[in-house]
C-alpha cells in the first residue's frame, strides 16, 4: 500500500597533488607540522560541522526477528507517537506530520525509521533540520549533533501521498486498505509503516495521540479514547488519545460512514463500538453481547487491561481478517459470537502482553484461541477436552502438525493452525496438567505480570514451572511446544 532532500554520505578527503619542484621564480612558502595539521582540521571542520566529532554509530536498520529482520530498529526506544493526518478518499490521498518521542539506547550518529512508500518532504530532529534518506522501508536520519545514549529527543517527519497495501509472505494485505466509502489501516505484522513512520516492531511499544481530519460526513475512528470532534470549512478533525502502550502492529484508523454508539460496560468500561451503516442490522445481535463476553473475560483473564473497549465492524470484505487491534479490535463485516470471544481475548494475550518477537506469535493466538475453548465449555458446548481429542483425532498430515508453535517454518506461516490451535492444545495440557485451580492463576497470573509489556516464549516456560514446580512439563515443551510432527498421545 505505499526525495526530496536526502543526504550524501561525507565526502572523503581527497590527497593533495604531488607538489612541483621548487624553482627560483616561485618561490613556495616551507609549511611547518603544526600549520599542516591546523589546515586538514580546519578542512575536517568544515565537512563535520565542528560539532565535535563522531563519537557514536548509527542504530541498526532492523532488529533481526527471526521472520522479519527489517523490521524495527535499533539505537533507540519510542515512548510516544503524534500522529496529524489529513486523507481524501476521493484521491486516496494522505498527508501527515508525525512526532515520536524517543530515548537513545546507545551514542548514536543516526537512525533508522521504518516507512514503505509516500514522499518525505521535512525531516527535524528537536527542531533542528536532519539530513536523510531513503532505501526500501528504511528512512535514515542524521541528526545535526549525535545523539548522546541516554538522551530524549523528537523527531519529526513530514510526508505525503498514496498509502500502500502490503502484500504479507502468506499473501494476504493489510496497510492502508482503500474502500468505496474511505479505509481501514491495519498494521499485523509489519503494515503500520504504509501509514506512518515508526519503530515498527512489537518489541517498542509506546502511548498515541493521533489527529485526523477528513471530509465533512465521514467518521474517522481510531485506538483508545475520542479526545475532541469539532467540524469546519467541510471538514471534520477527531483526535484520539491511547495512554497505555501499544505495538504498533495494534494501531488502527478506519475512515467511512460508520454508526456510532456509546455505552458502559457492567464493570464501568466506556464502550465505543462503530459500525459500517451497511453492516448495522446483521451486527447488532452478535454487538449486544459484547458486556457479557467483557464480564466473562474479567472474571477468567483478571481485570481488563485498558480504558475503554469497543469495536469496529467495516464493510464487509474490507479486509481478509479480524484484527486485535487495540482498545477495539476490528470486523470486515459482523462476526459471529466465537470470533468476538477471540479478537477480545486479544486484548489481554497480545495487546496488553505483546510477542517480544514475531516467533512468540503463538502466545498471541494459542491464548485467544484457547480462550473461544474456555467460552465454548462454560456456554453449553463442547469442552476443551473434546475440542482436543477431536482436533488430535486428526492425520498426521493434517496441518496442525505442520511444524511446532513456538517455531514457524517461515514468515508465511506465522498465522498457520499450528500456531493457533496446537498452541490451544499446549496450554490445554498445561491445564491436565496442573488442575484448573492452578491453571486459572496462571492464565491470570501471566496477563498480570507482563501487563501492558512483553514477552516471550521462555518467559513464559518459566512462569509456568514457577507456578507448579512439582510438575514435569519436560514432554509438553519438547513434543508439543517445540517438537516436529503429531506428538505422541497424551498419557500414552
Amino acid at each position: 500500500m505505499p526525495r526530496s532532500a536526502p543526504y550524501a554520505p561525507l565526502a572523503h578527503l581527497t590527497p593533495l597533488p604531488a607538489r612541483s619542484p621548487l624553482s627560483a621564480r616561485s618561490p613556495l612558502p616551507s609549511r611547518s607540522p603544526l600549520a599542516l595539521f591546523l589546515a586538514v582540521a580546519l578542512t575536517t571542520c568544515l565537512l563535520t560541522g565542528c560539532d565535535g566529532g563522531v563519537h557514536g554509530t548509527p542504530g541498526g536498520s532492523g532488529l533481526r526477528d527471526p521472520y522479519f529482520p527489517k523490521a524495527g530498529n535499533g539505537g533507540y526506544d519510542v515512548s510516544h507517537y503524534d500522529l496529524d493526518l489529513a486523507y481524501d478518499p476521493h484521491i486516496e490521498h494522505l498527508s501527515g506530520t508525525a512526532t515520536l518521542t524517543a530515548r537513545a539506547t546507545q551514542d548514536l550518529t543516526a537512525f533508522d525509521l521504518d516507512l514503505d512508500g509516500l514522499d518525505v518532504e521535512k525531516v527535524t530532529v528537536d527542531g533542528d533540520g536532519a539530513r536523510w534518506n531513503r532505501a526500501g522501508q528504511e528512512l535514515t536520519v542524521r541528526p545535526h549533533h549525535d545523539l548522546d545514549e541516554g538522551r530524549a529527543f523528537r523527531v519529526t517527519v513530514r510526508y505525503s501521498g498514496t498509502p500502500k497495501t502490503i502484500t504479507d509472505p502468506d499473501g494476504s494485505e493489510e496497510g492502508w486498505l482503500p474502500n468505496d466509502d474511505g479505509a481501514v489501516a491495519l498494521g499485523e505484522p509489519t503494515g503500520s509503516m504504509a501509514w506512518f513512520p515508526g519503530n515498527n516492531h512489537p518489541s517498542d511499544k509506546a502511548s498515541y495521540d493521533l489527529t485526523i481530519t477528513v471530509p465533512e460526513g465521514l467518521q474517522a475512528v481510531s485506538n483508545g479514547e475520542l479526545t475532541a470532534q469539532r467540524t469546519a470549512d467541510g471538514r471534520t478533525t477527531s483526535t484520539w488519545h491511547t495512554a497505555e502502550p501499544m505495538a504498533s502492529y495494534l494501531a488502527t484508523l478506519a475512515i467511512g460512514h460508520y454508526d456510532i454508539q456509546r455505552s458502559t460496560s457492567p464493570s464501568g468500561l466506556p464502550l465505543y463500538t462503530a459500525v459500517d451503516r451497511t453492516e448495522v442490522a446483521a451486527s447488532r445481535k452478535v454487538l449486544a453481547r459484547i458486556p457479557e463476553v467483557l464480564r466473562w473475560e474479567e472474571d477468567t483473564f483478571g481485570p481488563y487491561p485498558f480504558s475503554s473497549a469497543g469495536v469496529i465492524v467495516g464493510p464487509r470484505g474490507s479486509a481478509g481478517y479480524a484484527l486485535e487491534t487495540q482498545n477495539r479490535p476490528f470486523f470486515p463485516g459482523p462476526p459471529d459470537t466465537a470470533t468476538l470471544v477471540h479478537e477480545l481475548a486479544h486484548q489481554w494475550y497480545g495487546d496488553s502482553v505483546s510477542p517480544r518477537s514475531w516467533q512468540d506469535m503463538w502466545l498471541n493466538e494459542g491464548f485467544a484461541t484457547y480462550g473461544e475453548w474456555l467460552w465454548e465449555e462454560k456456554h453449553g458446548g463442547r469442552s476443551a477436552q473434546q475440542i482436543f481429542d477431536e482436533v488430535y483425532a486428526r492425520g498426521a498430515d493434517d496441518d496442525v502438525w505442520g511444524f511446532p508453535p513456538a517455531k514457524p517454518s517461515s514468515a508465511a506461516h506465522i498465522s498457520d493452525s499450528p500456531v493457533y490451535v496446537r498452541g490451544a492444545m499446549v496450554l490445554h495440557l498445561i491445564r491436565r496438567t496442573v488442575g484448573d485451580t492452578v491453571f486459572a492463576r496462571i492464565l491470570r497470573g501471566w496477563a498480570t505480570v507482563h501487563r501492558h509489556g512483553t514477552a516471550d516464549t521462555a518467559d513464559f516456560t518459566a512462569y509456568v514451572e514457577k507456578q507448579a514446580p512439582d510438575k514435569d512439563f519436560t514432554s509438553i515443551w519438547d513434543d508439543w511446544l517445540y517438537g516436529e510432527g503429531k506428538p505422541p498421545k497424551p498419557g500414552s
